[in-house]
């Protein structure tokens, strides 16, 4: 069987434009520094302050902008900001946990949008076809490697779209509970 890319994603922040103006100032965009492995995804040079309750977080800015602010960390950077992050996909943003955001022109404030993102695997359309899975699948992967400490991801949700390339992604915690590092597949066991 196909073997799928594990990529670790860590924090990271998503921005509409209207905040983009707000951190950074009127007209600013945000500049490419690397491509990442999804079409038209990328890390910019632009980085933000998280401030929570308890403590603060430097975070890269992910582009293109989004329609709405949202806030990606982990359990242990959810522990150092002191919020209550949910376990959600993307974009599913309402009634997780509240932070400010400060940026070199100005800061804003999100009564919510701090959420642990849940474990996923982008495929394309052909992908999903090959694997026998839909979107929306829930889905264990079992990881290739010879650390010293196996393990299977379960509970990982399938994402489908014409727009992705097949890989998954997990969150920081995530890799070093494998000692994941460097280049890491796993396989799909239903």
């Amino acid at each position: 069987m196909k073997q799928i890319l594990i990529e670790t994603s860590a924090r990271h922040v998503h921005v509409t434009k209207e905040a983009l103006e707000v951190l950074f100032g009127k007209g600013a965009t945000l500049e490419v520094k690397k491509m990442l492995s999804q079409p038209g995804q990328f890390a910019s040079n632009q980085k933000v302050k998280v401030v929570g309750p308890k403590g603060e977080l430097n975070c890269s800015i992910l582009g293109p902008e989004r329609s709405a602010n949202q806030v990606e960390v982990s359990f242990t950077d959810a522990r150092t900001l002191g919020v209550v992050a949910p376990v959600r996909e993307s974009g599913d943003v309402k009634g997780s946990a509240p932070c400010k955001l400060v940026g070199p022109a100005g800061e804003v404030e999100l009564t919510e949008g701090v959420i642990v993102a849940k474990r996923h695997i982008h495929m394309t359309p052909e992908d999903a076809a090959e694997f026998g899975v839909n979107n929306g699948d829930i889905v264990a992967v079992k990881v290739l490697n010879e650390t010293g400490r196996k393990l299977v991801f379960e509970d990982t949700v399938v994402r489908v779209s014409s727009k992705y390339a097949l890989a998954m992604h997990i969150d920081t915690d995530e890799a070093n509970a494998g000692a994941l590092s460097g280049v890491v597949y796993g396989e799909l066991v239903k």
